[in-house]
């Protein structure tokens, strides 16, 4: 029986999440499995990878051929350099100690790295944060000075529009009480023409 380190897909739509199982080659994606080592969720920043070093290595040794994904993701975990390691201590080049030594290494480096990119992108995004916000308050003072602008000319309109309109009806009222002085008012007691 060939085995496969491979991805089993979970999660709804749009939404996948994966367990990294050891299956036979013949059996479908998400069906029979041999044994979960793992599961691994690519949506995260930095994606989340939570493995059994010790059972991925087992199988690994045993001969199960992981997929080229589960590969990416077992060498990301040192798993693949721990079976290279493992290789020159069968043919001599190294003893267990000098190989565990190396590893520990490997996994301190690896650390540093993931920890300054996770670093990095939390950089970023306070950086971009902080742009957006300046942008949003360039935005709001833009748009508080268009108002403001857009008031003073309303009021001086209206200013001269209130001494404008302010001459002709003192005119029109002192002319007023004398026309009507001057027409007869029409009464019940004066028969109308």
């Amino acid at each position: 029986m060939a085995t496969k380190i491979r991805l089993q897909r979970h999660g709804r739509s749009k939404r996948p999440y994966y367990y990294i199982v050891v299956a036979d080659s013949r059996a479908r994606r998400d069906g029979r499995f041999i044994d979960r080592i793992g599961d691994y969720n690519p949506l995260t920043v930095p994606a989340t990878i939570n493995i059994d070093f010790d059972k991925a290595f087992e199988w690994v040794m045993k001969g199960a051929e992981p997929s080229d994904t589960c590969a990416r993701i077992l060498s990301y975990k040192g798993v693949l350099y721990k079976k290279h390691l493992a290789r020159g201590v069968r043919k001599g080049a190294m003893t267990e100690v000098e190989m565990e030594a190396k590893m520990q290494e490997w996994i301190a480096a690896k650390e540093k790295t993931v920890e300054a990119h996770i670093e990095t992108i939390a950089q970023s995004r306070a950086a971009k944060k902080a742009a957006n916000l300046a942008e949003e308050t360039k935005k709001k003072e833009d748009y508080a000075k268009k108002l403001e602008e857009a008031a003073k000319p309303a009021e001086e309109v209206a200013e001269a529009t209130d001494e404008a309109t302010d001459a002709p009806e003192a005119e029109a009222a002192v002319e007023t009480p004398a026309e009507d002085a001057a027409t007869p008012e029409v009464t019940a007691e004066t028969p109308a023409e």
